[in-house]
């Protein structure tokens, strides 16, 4: 059984370079971490790892150091546009913060040497130089150009970029034909199907002789074994830091193993769907005053909750800096948000808050956050371990709370399972008032109210309103479709409830809601029709929108007033005035009859005639040979109708002539 750290960096096989031990130190890293001890051996003696830790053990030193080490020992320097280590991470920010340490490093190097140059002192090692390639700064091609221009050694980045700078733009430029390393850090997430083709393409690009490196929090036995061969690993070694805990048991002491920091608290607090906000708020609050915390992580389960809640929460929680981060941003205001939460100087007065989804989850390195909130339960149970590691790092303590709703407190002993235990914590009322540990305690007034404020921040801007109707649509679709389904069930859901925990004004129109109990529910008392918008734009489409409604809706009222007018004069008419127009149709009726058949009689005389023409006969002595009275009457129609033709006469007075009339 491990401790904490494992003894210090001189303890290893192999000393490290003087420089890079000093940047170490500086960095205020005197003892090793178990992961580090135990990777770092093996990854300098050419050995193939798979390493599994939990988060804020040290992972990334665990293979930062191998890979400067084996670079800046080579016998000969790199060729020009080849690379000697290739580094992928699953994100922009990750791939920014891994691209900071090794700056952090190499940067030191050159500020020693410049010193030492001055005494004219050789230096027999130089820093290999280095290059991101997941910047939101750069294009691909201005990657490439910076590639040419500085002949990187060590290359960084997300797998999309990685691949159109190895395959793309730059496949006859960039050569990986001496590849030292490759290290595919929080492995298991680009092992899954969304990196696969990806990250399939870049390894049969790369030469078979390197060393490969897999890292991760959550890699079970089944994730690595599956995926090593895909992976290009020969013979690894596999790498398991686990985190014991002991507790008095019934007889004796108990080693139970943990998933998650052994310095972290992990609660839970149980309450209703409409209480979710409250206890947000609570526990922020709480957290300030009584641990003296000054930063915290919220994660939500959708993009559009951090929106909803980053606009709502000021209003509601007038504390310190709120941030929002989540994966339909822009690059670069990622980076910004990141950057600003990370550098913010926060104090208990003035606490810095990150409203995040789980891009924010994997990875990154926040040293000084103590409070982790999970205001909705991640989909993916793995991503648990991971959003909690983002507090009690590098032997530091900290909290992390979850939210769970009514049966949801099934997830507990779920957890528990996959060996990461959670305490229950009771239930915040409000300052001044004792916590309540009992589930069937009475509704929280002082949490109506609460939920009133977030419904008058809404009605000062229709938009906040559209913006919380499209977080709550979006929670209830992502809630479907979690992993633990037998867990979170939308059927079990209190779905109105939870429309109050999001201060809607009222009820969106969706499938799960046809059978919710509306009875604790009522719409906020407002004209939807005067509800405007804060943006002038938005709310002049809004008045021309509604005009054009409202005429064409005043059309379509006429129409169908005209409508039902014709129809109430026909159902009113006399029974006798049905009865004569009956027979007036019955007359029109046998009138067109009579016509077609006369036409079809002209259209047949007619063949006759011409057909006596083609073959030279008499007309006169077939008249003869025929009855003179029936093909006389015929002809004179045929006369008739040639003057109706010519407007000789009407049309009214041929019909009288034959008896239509």
């Amino acid at each position: 059984m491990s401790t904490a750290f494992a003894g210090p960096w001189s303890c290893l096989p192999d000393s490290l370079t003087p420089w890079i031990l000093d940047v170490i130190e500086s960095m205020g890293h005197t003892r090793m971490t178990p992961v580090q001890a135990s990777t770092i051996p093996l990854f300098m003696k050419h050995k193939d790892v798979v390493v599994e830790a939990v988060t804020g053990s040290g992972k990334t030193l665990a293979f930062v150091i191998p890979v400067l080490e084996k670079l800046i020992r080579r016998e000969r320097k790199l060729g020009k546009n080849h690379i000697g280590a290739l580094i992928i991470s699953p994100t922009r920010e990750l791939a920014t913060q891994i691209h900071g340490i090794f700056s952090a490093f190499l940067s030191a190097q050159v500020v020693s040497q410049k010193s030492l140059d001055s005494d004219d002192t050789p230096i027999p090692e130089y820093p290999p130089p280095l290059l991101l390639v997941s910047s939101n700064q750069s294009s691909p091609a201005q990657d490439l150009e910076r590639f040419i221009s500085s002949g990187s050694d060590i290359i960084v980045g997300t797998p999309g970029r990685i691949e159109e700078f190895l395959l793309g733009k730059g496949r006859s430029v960039v050569n990986v034909k001496e590849l030292e390393v490759l290290v595919l850090d929080e492995a298991d997430r680009l092992l899954d199907l969304g990196f696969q083709a990806t990250l399939s393409k870049i390894l049969t690009h790369l030469p078979k002789q390197r060393r490969t490196g897999l890292f991760s929090a959550t890699m079970t036995d089944a994730d690595a074994i599956s995926e090593l061969v895909r992976a290009g690993l020969r013979n690894p070694a596999r790498i398991v830091v686990k985190v014991q805990s002991k507790r008095q048991g019934d007889t004796n002491m108990v080693i139970e193993e943990r998933r998650i920091p052994a310095n972290l608290q992990n609660f839970y607090i149980a309450c209703r769907a409409s209480e979710k906000t409250v206890q947000l708020a609570r526990i922020i609050s709480r957290e300030v005053k009584q641990h003296d915390s000054s930063q915290f992580i919220v994660y939500f389960a959708t993009g559009a909750s951090v929106d909803h809640f980053y606009a709502v929460l000021p209003a509601v929680l007038p504390l310190g800096e709120i941030h929002s981060l989540h994966g339909h941003l822009t690059p670069s205001a990622r980076t910004r948000a990141l950057t600003a939460f990370s550098t913010s100087i926060c104090t208990p007065s003035a606490p810095s808050i990150l409203l995040c989804t789980d891009v924010a989850a994997r990875g990154l390195d926040l040293p000084h956050v103590d409070v982790v909130i999970q205001y909705d339960p991640p989909t993916d149970p793995k991503v648990f371990s991971h959003r909690c590691g983002r507090t009690a790092r590098a032997g530091r303590r900290g909290r992390a709370y979850t939210l769970l709703v009514d049966r949801e407190v099934g997830y507990v002993d779920f957890m528990s399972v996959r060996r990461i235990p959670m305490q229950k914590h009771p239930y915040l009322v409000k300052e001044g008032e004792m916590d309540v540990d009992d589930d069937s305690r009475p509704d929280d007034p002082d949490g109506g109210l609460f939920l009133e404020n977030i419904r008058q921040k809404l009605l000062t801007d229709r938009s906040l309103h559209n913006q919380a109707a499209k977080a709550f649509v979006s929670f209830v679709r992502a809630y479907s479709k979690h992993e633990a389904s037998y867990i979170f069930r939308t059927k079990d859901l209190d779905i109105v409830g939870l429309a109050k925990s999001f201060g809607l004004l009222r009820l969106p129109k969706m499938p799960e809601l046809k059978d919710a109990d509306k009875n604790d529910w009522a719409d906020s008392e407002i004209d939807w029709s005067l509800y405007a918008y804060a943006d002038k734009i938005q709310e002049a489409k809004r008045l021309a929108a509604l005009t054009a409604k409202s005429t064409e809706e005043n059309q379509m009222e006429q129409e169908q007033r005209k409508a039902q007018r014709t129809q109430r004069k026909k159902a009113n008419a006399p029974w006798s005035t049905n009865i004569g127009k009956q027979e007036e149709r019955e007359v029109r009726k046998q009138k067109k009859k009579r016509k077609r058949q006369w036409l079809k009689t002209q259209a047949a005389s007619e063949d006759t005639q011409n057909n006596m023409k083609r073959t030279g006969e008499d007309f006169e002595e077939v008249e003869e040979d025929d009855n003179d009275e029936d093909w006389s009457e015929i002809a004179r129609e045929e006369r008739m109708a040639k003057k109706v033709r010519k407007g000789e006469i009407s049309k009214r007075e041929f019909d009288a002539e034959f008896g239509d009339l």
